[in-house]
């Protein structure tokens, strides 16, 4: 396996028209705003972006909205107070939604790393989000069956990774790093820093090189 040094624009180069893509970060936490800037300049449109909100304020994923790229955002939190691009566009029918529990966000994406085809969770029974799914009795609880979420590309954001390409993660910004690099075909780490193999403590790798394809190093 072989992991890519390369610059933001030449590493979205990978983001097709019409591909999913998994956009990391809780809030801002995470978000790997310089690849979102190299994805608007790279043009790529017709997305699908999966990632836990709808973006925030005006930058990283509000900007790629604002721009026009993304066909549908599959979430567990569109709308807080900094929301505005995404409530404009959804009020006015520009874009659709898919409103995901942000725990089964989260196994859905596990899930497809894990080459799981499908689980049963309780969450959402009874409500909206589980209309037309497939229910289940299991123990006498009602269970609702969801699938994988896959992703052709992810876009992630950590904070030291070494050249072999394992990363590391500076608190809250770990969030959906992980999972996501483990659900997608492609996956672009954006890293504060670059260091040499066997320079990174084992212990504190938490996404192993053979999940990542290409490293864009963002000096903080």
């Amino acid at each position: 396996m072989r992991t890519t040094i390369t610059g933001a624009l030449e590493a979205v180069g990978a983001v097709r028209d019409g591909d999913t893509v998994l956009v990391g970060g809780f809030g801002m936490a995470g978000m790997p705003v310089e690849l979102i800037d190299a994805l608007i300049e790279h043009g790529a449109g017709d997305l699908t972006v999966v990632s836990n909100n709808a973006g925030n304020g005006d930058t990283g994923l509000a900007a790629l909205l604002a721009a026009g790229r993304v066909r549908k955002m599959i979430c567990s939190f569109p709308r807080q107070s900094d929301s505005w691009v995404f409530d404009d566009l959804y009020r006015s029918g520009k874009i659709e939604l898919e409103v995901v529990p942000q725990g089964n966000l989260a196994e859905r994406m596990r899930a497809a790393g894990a080459g799981i085809g499908a689980f049963y969770c309780p969450t959402g029974v009874g409500t909206p989000l589980a209309e037309g799914k497939e229910t289940r009795v299991i123990d006498g609880r009602e269970f609702v069956l969801e699938y994988p979420i896959h992703g052709d590309v992810a876009l992630i954001r950590a904070h030291v990774a070494d050249r072999l390409g394992n990363l590391v993660y500076r608190k809250t910004a770990r969030n959906f790093g992980p999972v996501m690099a483990t659900a997608a075909r492609v996956t672009i780490a954006q890293v504060s820093r670059v260091v040499e193999a066997g320079d990174l403590d084992p212990e504190a790798v938490v996404t192993p090189s053979i999940f990542v394809n290409t490293l864009v190093e963002v000096p903080r």
